[in-house]
């Protein structure tokens, strides 16, 4: 069981960052099993150079929750899941961050398809998401925002298991064969 995360931000530091959008895929190894997203209203302005990235702006994030009304919701959807994403150091960071703030420890155990995908799939000039997708023709709706970037990452972890289920069988036939 899998929640596969993305998260868009107000700058690139965890510490004094925070989440603007964020998006979860439940997924069961399979498929798609639930979904959730929300824009995030953060405490602090949305730097310029973040709305001209993201499009999300401080009047796109008006209306929208606070981190911590939307905090219980990211615990139920992320538990006893393990947490995918694309350099999932970024994301994880940044939430347990928010958490921390909140005064709740959040962990989840982690995988990240930056990681799988140099393992997995060798031989790529670059790992960055638009990237990766762009060689394996996964098409990226709405990029740079949480829920484009969240289902591209679906689709590129999909290709990853697909790769590894290969990989085990071919390794479990050639022990097998002993000559």
């Amino acid at each position: 069981m899998f929640a596969i995360v993305d998260i868009e931000t107000t700058g690139n530091s965890y510490k004094y960052g925070q989440i603007t959008e964020i998006a979860i895929y439940q997924h069961n190894g399979v498929e798609i099993t639930d979904s959730f997203h929300t824009l995030i209203k953060p405490d602090i302005d949305i730097p310029y150079f973040i709305t001209r990235l993201t499009g999300i702006s401080n009047e796109t994030v008006q209306n929208a929750p606070k981190f911590y009304e939307a905090a219980k919701q990211i615990v139920e959807f992320t538990a006893g899941r393990t947490f995918v994403a694309h350099n999932v150091h970024f994301d994880y960071r940044f939430l347990r961050e928010e958490y921390n703030r909140l005064g709740y420890n959040f962990f989840r155990k982690t995988l990240c398809t930056v990681q799988l995908s140099r393992k997995l799939l060798p031989g790529h000039s670059s790992y960055s998401l638009g990237n990766i997708c762009s060689d394996l023709n996964i098409e990226i709706n709405g990029r740079h925002r949480a829920d484009g970037d969240a289902l591209a990452t679906v689709k590129l972890f999909e290709i990853l298991l697909q790769r590894n289920e290969k990989l085990n069988a071919l390794k479990a036939q050639n022990n097998r064969k002993l000559f």
